[in-house]
């Protein structure tokens, strides 16, 4: 039987699940960086370089089909010994793998070999990530209040931001002291390598909070499930299906306006490097400011009517895109990363507490797990790669319907919760 340890403060609790989302966000995001401005040459020759960063964005996506298996392992784990283990053991194996990605040869020492191994490093990440998310989230809800659990539930999705612009602002620092050629050769690697401290932060801080009161007063009630996935498939295949889809639009939208937008930024419209960073990371403050407002409205006025908001203003978003990803105008491509970013709270932020409100204690992990990465293959997993294909045979707006499309997806997954219910 599980045992809570002593009381711990709800402030340690949000801390908790913040510090771990943001540093395996930080650990995700430097790849995704480095893959839109260094991974293509360095790893996957070419003599097209939109070939090596359509091959690098490959390797980005290797990730997102390593997530669902990581969400059954350690949505397994976490579903019958308990949150705070498997958090732990998910910070490690992402952090290890990210340290690890630091230290790898390029394409010309190692020849192909190289991408290789990048590629096994980056499914060790993503194996990390599947279950750091599920968990984290269902750390902050299954110790909210009443009233309380979407404003909880945000603080994980918050480790989104943080992380992005603990990610991206390191790459700006490296670039304003750097030289090209010097950031190509070895700096891009030191991001990767700070990495252990900070999940060294991470790890202190989840090795200090209790079990959650849901596992161990369902842990009092009967046995944990032999197989939680089983018994999900068995009685809950409905509410996974919803899940799943509802979960799509958040992830097309964010590495649309993120990884996407970064390599067509600086590679299409021609801008700088830095000039971009810095708009990304002004622009992302936006997000964190969506998921804040999103969360205390679905507190307010429910979840599903938030995310549904959201998922509808993707639509005018994605028209947007030819008329404002401009060059020459970084002003206007600040507009609309800012609003994008800012929509991207509404269709984000009230997941941490509406994924786990679709499934009982016994297996929520496992069904939070699974359907917040299933969505992320459909959503996330190979959007770079087709955004950056839609516009070399059709033009950006191309990517526009895409966006629409994906946001189409996650209404039809609210409307199955809402038949449900």
């Amino acid at each position: 039987m599980a045992k809570s340890a002593e009381p711990v403060s709800h402030r340690r609790i949000l801390f908790a699940s913040l510090v771990g989302t943001s540093v395996e966000f930080y650990d995700f995001y430097i790849y995704a960086t480095a893959t839109a401005l260094v991974f293509g040459p360095l790893f996957f020759p070419a003599q097209e370089p939109w070939l090596q960063q359509v091959a690098a964005y490959a390797s980005f996506s290797v990730a997102f089909f390593a997530r669902p298996l990581g969400g059954l392992v350690f949505g397994h784990f976490g579903d019958r010994l308990g949150r705070k283990s498997t958090l732990v053991a998910s910070l490690m194996l992402m952090g290890l793998s990210t340290v690890l990605i630091g230290c790898l040869p390029g394409h010309a020492v190692l020849g192909w070999g190289a991408p290789l191994l990048l590629c096994m490093l980056r499914f060790g990440q993503g194996l990390g990530l599947g279950g750091e998310w599920g968990g984290a989230s269902l750390l902050a809800v299954e110790y909210a209040p009443k009233g309380w659990a979407y404003r909880y539930g945000s603080f994980p999705p918050l480790g989104a931001p943080v992380g992005f612009i603990a990610a991206n602002g390191l790459f700006l620092l490296l670039g304003a002291f750097l030289s090209d050629d010097a950031f190509r050769d070895w700096g891009w690697r030191l991001p990767f390598l700070a990495s252990a401290a900070l999940v060294g932060l991470g790890l202190w801080v989840r090795l200090r909070i209790a079990e959650t009161p849901a596992f161990v007063e369902a842990a009092e009630h009967a046995p944990p499930p032999q197989v939680p996935l089983g018994v999900l498939m068995r009685d809950h295949l409905g509410a996974t299906l919803a899940g799943t889809l509802g979960t799509v639009a958040c992830f097309a939208l964010f590495y649309v306006a993120t990884l996407f937008a970064i390599g067509f930024g600086t590679k299409t419209l021609g801008y700088p490097r830095e000039a971009f960073l810095g708009v990304e990371l002004a622009a992302i403050l936006f997000m964190a400011l969506g998921i804040g407002v999103a969360g205390w409205l679905a507190d307010k006025r429910g979840a599903t009517l938030v995310l549904g908001v959201g998922c509808l203003a993707m639509v005018p978003l994605g028209l947007a895109m030819p008329v404002l990803l401009v060059p020459g105008s970084l002003g206007a491509v600040f507009v609309w990363l800012a609003a994008g970013l800012f929509v991207m709270g509404f269709v984000y932020g009230p997941l941490g507490g509406w994924l786990p409100s679709l499934f009982p204690a016994q297996v929520r992990y496992t069904g939070v797990s699974v359907t917040f990465n299933l969505g992320g293959i459909l959503g996330g997993g190979l959007t770079p790669l087709i955004a950056q294909t839609l516009v070399q045979r059709g033009g950006i707006g191309m990517v526009g319907w895409y966006l629409a499309a994906a946001a189409g997806l996650s209404l039809i997954g609210l409307l199955l919760t809402r038949r449900r219910s």
